[in-house]
């Protein structure tokens, strides 16, 4: 069950990974690495962080524990779906009637005249979080149900939208072309609620705004959970958002080296890492909830190993073959050698940290399963602190290229802190046991 489930998830990872290179080559075709790249990855990065944050498992850590212990999971469901999605879209019209002011806060870096261009694309970017969160909500009912598939293939919807308007918009003006982009996001987002509609239905999961007399305790009990987890699982989406936001006071194209860089690096950590953490946590959780920790071991001990010996072959191919990967996948059109070579040295940095990232998620579950949200919270602020005073201190010397380390070493702080509070002898005696 465990493979198949790994399988399931990271194929359709792969699929939509796949078409987001394909995405990327194209948007690195078409607008090359510069101020117009970088004003839509920088709009398009604040909807983005939250989207990863959620699917990357936040929610769903908190939500999965909550729902099978409430008593009542249909009204429980029903008023957590209408809070937070309520909330997400006053919080979307308020970035829309500010947007200007949102552009200057997250792109500091910028003048006067790039924040004007960027602020329309934040007001339309910002629209896919609550969309997303609909996604994700019904993605939960669906994982509590062993159901997979729909939400690990539907994630490829938003960059085939995406990809289409780029086809669409590929002789326009590149102002132009990063509206359609815009657009594009919110029609991908659409497509993935319709997909997760029929599959809801299809599994009799429609009745979610069927209200009946609860425990307020419940919903209490999931926001305690919620936001912990939410920060707990955010290092590495937090960490890339920094270097945005720092990269801004850099030269231009620096943002756009980043995110072509990380989308490489979050390449093995989606399909082997997260996929495995999906499909791993409701069989932990299930496992300590009927007082079988030796099970629940088995299964950490056997994914970690997986995801050893996966991500160091990653690590050791991304590394040695930086420069060719990117000049493969990018240098074309408006992105030259020089921009190759830039985005490599950069990956260079990211991949250093994907082992422990990746072996972090693995053993944090541990933590969550045992509603330890909490923990998880603190250890993600320490690693959080660490990345944000090595930017700083590198971001000078060694520009961009200095960030993706800042946040390399704090992969290190997060995995070490991780394993502490998973129990250094636990895990010693982990890999002893069942050799």
């Amino acid at each position: 069950m465990l493979l198949k489930s790994i399988f399931t998830n990271s194929s359709g990872i792969l699929v939509s990974r796949v078409l987001g290179f394909v995405r990327d080559l194209m948007t690195a075709s078409v607008l090359g690495a510069n101020i117009y790249s970088d004003i839509f990855f920088v709009a398009f990065k604040l909807p983005n962080l939250f989207r990863s944050i959620f699917a990357d498992g936040a929610f769903t850590q908190a939500f999965i524990p909550s729902y099978a212990k409430s008593k009542h999971k249909i009204r429980f469901s029903s008023i957590i779906f209408l809070q937070l999605f309520g909330f997400l879209i006053v919080l979307s019209l308020l970035v829309m009637a500010f947007s200007h002011l949102v552009a200057k806060a997250i792109a500091i870096g910028f003048d006067e005249k790039s924040l004007d261009l960027a602020a329309p694309l934040f007001a339309i970017n910002f629209y896919y979080l609550p969309m997303i969160f609909v996604v994700t909500f019904m993605g939960a009912l669906l994982q509590y149900k062993k159901h997979f598939a729909t939400s690990a293939y539907s994630t490829a919807l938003l960059n085939l939208a995406m990809i289409g308007s780029l086809l669409i918009a590929q002789n326009m003006e590149k102002y132009d072309i990063t509206f359609y982009l815009s657009y594009g996001v919110l029609v991908g987002g659409f497509l993935q609620i319709l997909v997760h509609l029929y599959a809801v239905k299809k599994l009799n999961l429609c009745k979610i705004f069927h209200f009946k007399k609860h425990e307020k305790k419940e919903e209490s009990r999931f926001y305690k959970n919620f936001f912990s987890a939410t920060f707990g699982s955010s290092t590495l989406h937090i960490s890339a958002f920094i270097d945005t936001w720092l990269a801004s006071f850099l030269m231009s194209g620096s943002i756009s080296y980043l995110y072509y860089a990380n989308r490489i690096f979050q390449l093995p950590l989606a399909i082997f890492a997260i996929a495995t953490s999906i499909a791993l946590f409701p069989m932990v959780a299930r496992a300590i909830k009927n007082k079988e920790e030796d099970k629940a071991l088995r299964l950490m001990k056997k994914s970690a190993l997986i995801l050893f010996a996966l991500l160091s072959i990653s690590t050791f191919i991304g590394i040695f073959f930086n420069d060719l990967i990117i000049k493969l996948l990018f240098e074309r059109g408006q992105f030259t050698a020089s921009d190759t070579q830039n985005t490599a040295f950069i990956l260079s940095m990211y991949l250093i940290g994907l082992l422990p990232f990746g072996l972090a998620k693995i053993f944090s579950l541990w933590l969550y399963a045992n509603e330890q949200q909490f923990l998880t919270a603190k250890i993600s602020m320490y690693s959080l602190g660490t990345n944000v005073i090595f930017s700083l201190i590198l971001i000078k010397p060694y520009g961009a290229a200095g960030l993706a380390f800042a946040g390399t070493i704090g992969g290190f702080v997060l995995f070490f802190l991780t394993i502490k509070a998973f129990g250094f002898k636990r895990f010693i005696e982990m890999f002893r046991k069942w050799c």
